[in-house]
This record gives structure tokens, sequence and C-alpha cells, in this order.
């Protein structure tokens, strides 16, 4: 039997790659986080991580220990969820951007329905900006929304995980070393746009803009007529499109971090409970094969 507890603390490292945000996002000191992953070291028999003073890393048992994490805590959000979801009642209001719906989200979503059938949720799918203003403003009660990795507030809001972006463009694409880099971006303002022209301006690589787009489906279908690449995280990469190695010339981006955002007038109970189903599951896993 391996404590739950010990498992939420593994998976907020791994999610994060890091004790310190582990501990940020549990609300719980450093030192507890690294007696949590001992002490779950301890029963596996095996190491799950391998750290230094600089990096956290996982070792091969403990991506396969990272997995089955996830189920047992799932399983217990299901069983939870079926003998207390029908006392839980309400409205909740919830938001994600367009490229996390393309993921399995969809079905935890529908899950949870099962599960709290008296909750009556409503799904905004917006960009990122525009629900950060929704929750902001108390027109979402959760929203699960992207945020730099090294956002002024990084305390703000639950990770779900830290993801890395990366350069997305179609097999075959190549750049001379002189040549300006075509960009596929998002309408103004937008978090992937800024981190894109900032990266290149940084190494001082010449860029133009070739398309602009409203949503996420947009840069797929830009990306895919070879109009210019985009910046994408590298989980929410469809199969038929690449990632473009350093000998493409192009500056090595930041991380994202993907994080759940609660109103603080939000109702309490549902609200923690779609957060736990989600942070349960991992999310986001592999985008939906044959996403238009």
């Amino acid at each position: 039997m391996y404590d739950p507890e010990l498992l939420r603390t593994f998976l907020a490292v791994t999610q994060s790659l890091s004790f310190t945000r582990a501990a940020e996002a549990l609300g719980i000191r450093q030192p507890t986080v690294s007696q949590h992953v001992r002490r779950l070291e301890e029963a596996v028999g095996r190491p799950l991580l391998v750290r230094d003073t600089r990096s956290v890393a996982l070792t091969s048992d403990g991506e396969a220990m990272a997995g089955f994490a996830r189920e047992i805590l799932a399983a217990q959000e299901r069983a939870v969820g079926y003998f207390t979801g029908s006392q839980l009642a309400g409205r909740l209001r919830f938001g994600v951007t367009d490229d996390l719906a393309l993921t399995p989200l969809p079905k935890i979503l529908r899950d949870f329905r099962q599960l709290y059938p008296r909750i009556d949720l409503e799904l905004t799918v917006l960009q990122n900006e525009a629900l950060l203003r929704r929750v902001e403003s108390g027109h979402l009660d959760v929203a699960f929304v992207k945020r730099g990795a090294n956002s002024p507030s990084p305390s703000r809001g639950q990770l779900v995980r830290r993801d890395q972006l990366v350069w997305v463009a179609v097999e075959g694409t190549r750049f001379e070393p002189d040549q300006q880099v075509p960009l596929v971006v998002y309408q103004a303002p937008s978090l992937s746009r800024a981190i894109s022209v900032q990266a290149l301006e940084r190494v001082g690589r010449r860029s133009r803009i070739t398309c602009t787009v409203k949503g996420v489906n947009g840069v797929l279908a830009a990306v895919r007529a070879g109009l210019g690449v985009a910046v994408m995280a590298r989980t929410l990469m469809p199969a038929d499109l690449v990632e473009l190695p350093a000998s493409a010339g192009l500056p090595k981006l930041p991380h994202l971090d993907l994080v759940l955002l609660t109103n603080r007038n939000a109702p309490a109970e549902p609200a923690k409970a779609l957060t736990s189903a989600i942070l349960a599951s991992g999310a986001p896993l592999k985008p939906v094969q044959g996403t238009p």
C-alpha cells in the first residue's frame, strides 16, 4: 500500500521537477517534500529520482511510479466521488485554453460530470489572456491556463505540470543562418507570441510574422501548410509535426507552467472536486490524435 499523501508529493515533484516549487504548490515545507519522497522510495525499494543541487530527473522506475501514482489517486478520487458526489451541487464555471481542450481533458470532464451529476458544469474555451481576465473579474470559477515559468507570481494557482516550450514545424523545415524566421502566432496579447519574439531578439535573430490566428486550429493549419514555425508546449504538439532540433539554429525556449486558477469567490467544494480530478489525472496527457 502506498500512502496517497506521499504519492501526491511525488507527483508534485515530477510535475515541477523542483522540490522547492513542489513545496510551494502543496503548501508544505521543502524538508517535508524530501521526507515524503524518501519514504516513498523506501516503500518501493528503488530510487525514483536523481537529484543534485541544480536539477531533478526521474529514473525509469520513477517514470513508472508517476503513472501508477496518477492511476491510484484517480481511482481514489473516483471512489470518493461515487460515495459523496451526489451530495455536491451547484454551478461551476470552468475555463480552458483551446489547445488544452484538444487533450484528453474532455474525458476527465465527462468522468467528473458522471461522478457529480448535480454540479452544473459550464465550459468556456478561450485564449489564455482572456481566461485570466475572466477569473480576475469573477466570471469564471476555475481556469486551466498557461503561465511563464519565470512569472513574477509563481505561487499563484495550483501547478498541474511543467512543460517545455519548443519550436514546431513540418518535417523537413530548414533555415539559412541569415534568413528571417517565419512565425505563426496568436493575436496579441499572447504568451507564446511574446516568448518567441523575445527569444529571437535576445540572440539577434531576425523574424517576420507570416500568419496571425485566433485559435490553435489556425496555428496548426498554418504550420502544416508550411507558412512558418510556431511555439508550443512539447506535450501538446501533434504527432504529424516535429520539434525543430538545436541544429536549426533557433534559441532554446523556457519552460511553461500549466496551472489551475480558482476564483476566491468560487463554490469551494465543487471547485475543489474539479481541481482534484484534474490534478489526479496528471493532465494534460498527449494531444488527441487526428486533430484537424
